[in-house]
């Protein structure tokens, strides 16, 4: 199951976060900030798998945006590896460039592909059809 999905600039800074099960809000930013420095502080030849807590870590590193995913001991690490892969390639497909304007987008689509920490759709036509709509009505 997924707990949590993050993504983060190369800085460190968190961009979004998208949490799947309970954590308190006291306890995030501390969550955060070791995550973030156990993902970035390792180099390209390592492993995209890291073992922190009672998570297993998965992530990715596109361009300057690290896409960092929290899941239980029991889910698939190259499940998760591609869903991010996917995740990605939609959003290139919406969005041509820049999406740190348009977060309410960006969670639609998370909304769309993983409800309750599961991976529900991994079509990205399906996944843009109700943010096709919702342009259509803002358009039109």
């Amino acid at each position: 199951m997924i707990r949590f999905l993050l993504m983060v600039n190369r800085q460190g800074q968190t961009r979004l976060s998208r949490y799947y099960s309970d954590v308190e809000l006291r306890l995030r930013q501390s969550l955060e900030a070791e995550v973030v420095y156990r993902c970035l502080s390792r180099t390209k030849d390592q492993c995209s798998f890291v073992e922190y807590q009672d998570y297993k870590l998965v992530y990715r590193q596109y361009a300057g945006l690290f896409i960092v995913v929290g899941v239980t001991d029991d889910e698939n690490e190259l499940s998760i590896f591609e869903m991010i892969h996917n995740f990605v390639e939609v959003l290139d497909k919406y969005f041509s460039r820049v999406i740190m304007f348009n977060l309410d987008r960006v969670h639609i689509i998370l909304d769309e592909m993983i409800q309750n920490g599961n991976i529900v759709e991994t079509n990205r036509s399906r996944i843009l059809a109700p943010l096709s709509a919702i342009d259509k009505i803002c358009d039109g």
